[in-house]
């Protein structure tokens, strides 16, 4: 039987219960992500039917995570940030590959559990600003919407990894 899923697996150390949704979705992100590394690098960055690439969804889960989580701290973006948003739907020269991809993930995820369990529960309404609009949130609603949105992007790149499997 497999293991259950992060949210029925308990406490996970460290992290105040405000902020264990947003740890558990983290978990579950580098969890489900696994089978991604076995794509191909032609299929990583195949768009099948105009959709979205595998590999532009696992750049991107990356991304936003350190995006987000730097607006968390109250931090502006720098400008390697600003360029790496830019180019999340590049394979680059030569091309990312997929373990390479999930291997990121994984570490961004593990820095995003780092700082998730380093967010004082007293400052979790603080306000933050969004990018260049300076877009309101607070510190609670930037982890949340890190999360959320990395659980997005992994079920989006699992999705289109099946289809493209489906084809060979």
């Amino acid at each position: 039987m497999s293991a259950p899923e992060a949210w029925l697996a308990g406490p996970i150390d460290g992290v105040t219960p405000h902020l264990m949704p947003v740890a558990h979705a983290l978990v579950q992100v580098a969890r489900d992500v696994g089978p991604a590394a076995e794509l191909a690098t032609d299929e990583l960055w195949a768009r099948p039917g105009g959709a979205a690439s595998v590999g532009f969804h696992l750049k991107h889960v990356a991304g936003v995570l350190d995006r987000l989580l730097t607006y968390a701290r109250g931090e502006a973006l720098s400008q390697p940030q600003l360029e790496a948003a830019r180019g999340e739907g590049q394979p680059g020269e030569p091309p990312a590959d997929a373990a390479t991809l999930v291997r990121g993930i994984r570490t961004a995820v593990e820095g995003a559990l780092e700082q998730v369990r380093s967010t004082p529960q007293a400052s979790l309404l603080e306000p933050r600003e969004v990018g260049r609009q300076k877009l309101p949130s607070t510190v609670l609603g930037l982890l949340y919407h890190a999360a959320e949105h990395a659980t997005r992007h992994t079920a989006q790149a699992l999705t289109t990894a099946r289809i493209l499997k489906a084809r060979t």
